[in-house]
């Protein structure tokens, strides 16, 4: 079994967080303080990210798996962000025993853009995966920094972003080119239809990846889900506009995910 880096902090109802793309579990490490207060929070590295040993194969059922086998709580909120959206979701068609909610955000059930679905479009993703073979830390940086680019503390929080890319050596080739086929080829729409768990999904109106007229569509198929928009929020909420992200789960933790 490979090793899965996590840390859990806090105390109460068991929240996993799940980071997005070329990314680790450092970048929740402000947010998971707060979200620390109310709930016991896991940070965990996907793999092949952070601190956590590569898989042969980067694929969504691969790591699913690695995640789920990793954490000891029997059942948990599973957050995923971005990626992470992608990835909790199949855990929660997977393994619905061990999942008592989910919490998709700044998350797409089919991430690009096809047949009339808000999404990314290909020639976006593509630029912006070469960017990251490249450079992969140099592109988070930028990446980043222009999500939080609207704060007035936007200084101090780039210096916190910095030093959560730079803590860790970057995900190798094999593991940023699974994840970019996750993105491109993942069609998990049908999770959202079938599921019975409680479902949160948090988009931001600035987000350049995650289209917020995705909204709309996932009403349209999955009336249950529970969609929360933030204003001036982009691709990053929980650094840019964390106390509105917290706003929006507390009462989903609290009435539905028991």
């Amino acid at each position: 079994m490979k090793k899965i880096h996590q840390y859990t902090i806090g105390q109460g109802q068991p929240l996993v967080l799940v980071h997005g793309w070329a990314m680790h579990s450092g970048i929740w490490r402000v947010f998971a303080e707060q979200l620390a207060q109310y709930y016991q929070v896991t940070c965990i590295d996907l793999p092949g990210h952070g601190q956590s040993e590569a898989l042969d194969s980067f694929t969504i059922e691969e790591v699913s798996d690695a995640l789920v086998n990793a954490v000891t709580e029997p059942k948990s909120v599973w957050l995923g962000w971005s990626l992470g959206a992608s990835v909790v979701l199949n855990i929660a068609q997977a393994y619905p025993e061990r999942v008592s909610g989910l919490v998709i955000l700044a998350g797409n059930p089919l991430f690009m853009q096809t047949n009339g679905w808000p999404g990314m479009k290909d020639n976006v993703l593509e630029a912006f995966a070469a960017q990251l073979r490249a450079d992969c830390r140099g592109t988070l940086v930028r990446f980043l920094s222009l999500q939080v680019s609207m704060l007035d503390d936007y200084k101090a929080v780039l210096k916190q972003l910095k030093a959560a890319v730079l803590d860790t050596v970057s995900p190798d080739k094999v593991t940023l080119q699974g994840g970019l086929e996750i993105l491109k080829t993942a069609d998990l729409r049908t999770v959202l239809v079938d599921t019975q768990l409680p479902v949160l999904m948090i988009l931001g109106t600035r987000d350049t990846l995650v289209p917020v007229e995705m909204a709309e569509a996932i009403i349209w198929l999955a009336p249950d889900v529970n969609v929360e928009i933030i204003e001036e929020a982009g691709h990053v909420p929980f650094l840019s506009h964390p106390d509105s992200v917290l706003e929006r789960m507390r009462p989903f933790m609290e009435q539905q995910c028991v």
